[in-house]
């Protein structure tokens, strides 16, 4: 445990790291190469633009490095040739914790805790009121749900949200992101192990949330 604890984190926050601003956010991937291990490169040269508000779909095979443009993007590992953009800055010169509270996900296996729906919508957004996190329920519509259980918002939900649906969990996902109300959202792969039936819906709340703000979605179709 010692040992972990001594470990010096891989990325780390610039002395002099800024800010950044709620409200529209305009994304650019400029020539970006990346691989967890030198020897086998993941990125190589990959270059895009997502304007302000817009929505973009990175669609390809499993292997090709989609989801790891999203870790990129959170900064969970740096670049290691070009550079990623938001507005114009550099994502190694924003401060790690303000980079992260700008951006909000729905991944495809949704992680719950063994704890209420409350707890599990705001966990994201500690010292929400009651009000902002039923208008993110009822954006993600799954308030409706809520309100028929015995226990509302009070209601377990098991290890790994095993009590509630797949559909369910990934409602509380969305509704998690929007309770945060990020100015970058991706969804990636967020309703490939839903039913043909349950995918539509979900895909009408995500279009629905994401309106107005800049958006990756990440597929594999």
């Amino acid at each position: 445990m010692f040992d972990l604890l001594g470990q010096k984190a891989e990325v780390v926050d610039k002395p002099d790291g800024i800010g950044i601003a709620h409200g529209p956010a305009a994304l650019r991937f400029d020539e970006v190469s990346f691989g967890y291990d030198p020897r086998r490169p993941i990125l190589k040269g990959i270059s895009f633009a997502v304007p302000a508000g817009a929505k973009v779909a990175l669609v390809g095979p499993s292997g090709a490095g989609k989801s790891t443009i999203a870790r990129l993007l959170y900064r969970f590992y740096d670049v290691t040739g070009g550079a990623i953009m938001v507005n114009g800055t550099d994502l190694r010169d924003i401060r790690q914790t303000d980079l992260r509270r700008a951006i909000g996900i729905v991944p495809q296996d949704t992680v719950l805790f063994n704890e209420t729906i409350h707890y599990n919508l705001d966990y994201g957004s500690p010292g929400a009121d009651m009000a902002a996190v039923e208008a993110a329920a009822r954006g993600a519509q799954i308030d409706g749900f809520i309100a028929g259980l015995p226990d509302g918002y009070e209601t377990m939900v098991g290890e790994r949200g095993l009590k509630l649906s797949g559909g369910e969990k990934q409602r509380v996902a969305i509704a998690r992101s929007v309770l945060k109300d990020p100015s970058i959202m991706i969804f990636d792969e967020a309703t490939s192990a839903l039913d043909t039936a349950t995918e539509r819906a979900i895909q009408t709340n995500l279009n629905a949330v994401s309106k107005g703000r800049t958006t990756l979605v990440i597929a594999h179709r």
